[in-house]
């Protein structure tokens, strides 16, 4: 009992990080039990596409974001916890939520909104109005946009070019609407980052955290193409170092 309670009191700070992995890893052992039958009706069910918005099921802009397709929630938990845990300790746990509804949310409908005009212009077939969106890709990514608060000043500016390069290459790839959903969802928090007043003390072990939730940020983006990803991660890096140098650059010729 006693070792429990230090657990428990070891999570508090990132409560609603250990919470939220808790559920997605329960609900995944659920599915997969269950069989792949059960698991593709319930990822049905709980899909954001046009076809169950479009029936009044907006309960799917909260659900969906609780299930992933391909059974691919135990390879993305590690990082998404970094990820997670780190934001939860810049901003605590109302912070947290508050960035990942308006990203999972935000991108859903943008995306949906899209795809209607898409469609309305014949750039898209009909068909994919059925197609699955489900996971949390969409929160994820806007907390690592939202990020963009907690990077030192002079680091800020090449922090926010490179992700949006890395997101318009793999977009421009011609990647599917996913790809799209991950570049406003990365936008969202970076506005959203404006709002954020933090001061930051980057410990060792949030360093750590950073150095992983970056990795991950990098798998969600490009994982949607991975064959675009030897031009889009090092186009990314060139880009956030341009501009690092040049910043520095900048501030050297003021001094």
């Amino acid at each position: 009992m006693e070792m429990l309670s230090r657990i428990l009191s070891s999570l508090a700070p990132v409560r609603a990080t250990a919470v939220y992995a808790t559920v997605l890893f329960v609900i995944a052992s659920v599915l997969w039990a269950l069989g792949p039958q059960a698991e593709s009706r319930v990822v049905d069910q709980l899909s954001t596409n046009l076809h169950n918005l479009r029936h009044g099921q907006f309960g799917t802009l909260l659900g969906s974001a609780f299930v992933t397709s391909e059974g691919q929630t135990y390879l993305l938990l590690p990082g998404l916890v970094c990820l997670l845990a780190l934001a939860e300790l810049l901003w605590c746990s109302r912070g947290l939520i508050q960035v990942f509804a308006i990203g999972h949310v935000g991108a859903t409908l943008v995306v949906a909104a899209g795809l209607v005009a898409a469609i309305k212009l014949g750039w898209v077939p009909v068909a994919i109005a059925g197609v699955r969106d489900v996971g949390l890709s969409y929160g994820a990514v806007a907390v690592l946009g939202a990020l963009t608060a907690a990077i030192p000043s002079r680091w800020r500016l090449a922090w926010v070019v490179g992700w949006l390069t890395v997101a318009g290459v793999v977009v421009a790839s011609g990647a599917d609407f996913t790809a799209a959903g991950h570049t406003v969802a990365l936008i969202l928090g970076m506005l959203v980052s404006t709002r954020l007043q933090l001061d930051t003390q980057w410990t060792i072990a949030r360093s750590a955290l950073l150095g992983i939730a970056v990795l991950f940020g990098l798998l969600l983006l490009v994982g949607v193409s991975p064959s675009v990803a030897p031009i889009a991660i090092p186009a990314g890096l060139s880009v956030a170092l341009t501009t690092a140098w040049a910043t520095q650059w900048r501030r050297f010729a003021r001094t």
